[in-house]
């Protein structure tokens, strides 16, 4: 029984969130600079055991593609490479940001730490994960 990873992939820093092991809440690993976050995930199965994989995939209002999806779909392949026996799923991450930034202002976060975006990225990847579960039959 393995846990549930999320991505909130970004060129230059990344989100991470898992679950318990029972899959019932998403809770914020941290903030990875982007090279090294493979290396992360990959020591983290080992240690965890992880089952399944969430990327946050961006779109438009539109439901298109942004400048920002060809990064993430490029990190999906680094990853399947890396662990190739992992199934990755992706999820759209639209508003993720917003309501992270809404999240911590109604937390009661210091406007200091809500300025530090890494941050924003594992309250995104925490969201983008809840999503996920929301998501599954039960």
């Amino acid at each position: 029984m393995g846990r549930i990873v999320a991505v909130d992939y970004g060129s230059k820093r990344v989100g991470l969130a898992a679950t318990d092991p029972l899959k019932i809440i998403a809770s914020p690993l941290g903030t990875f600079h982007s090279a090294e976050v493979i290396d992360f995930i990959a020591k983290y199965h080992e240690s965890e055991g992880i089952e399944t994989i969430v990327v946050g995939m961006p779109r438009t209002l539109a439901n298109e593609e942004t400048n920002a999806t060809p990064l993430v779909k490029g990190f999906i392949t680094l990853l399947k490479k890396k662990l190739p026996n992992l199934p990755i799923v992706t999820i759209d991450e639209r508003f993720t940001s917003k309501i992270a930034t809404q999240a911590m202002i109604t937390g009661g976060m210091k406007k200091k730490d809500r300025r530090v975006k890494g941050n924003v990225d594992k309250i995104s990847a925490t969201l983008i994960l809840q999503s996920y579960l929301d998501s599954q039959p039960i």
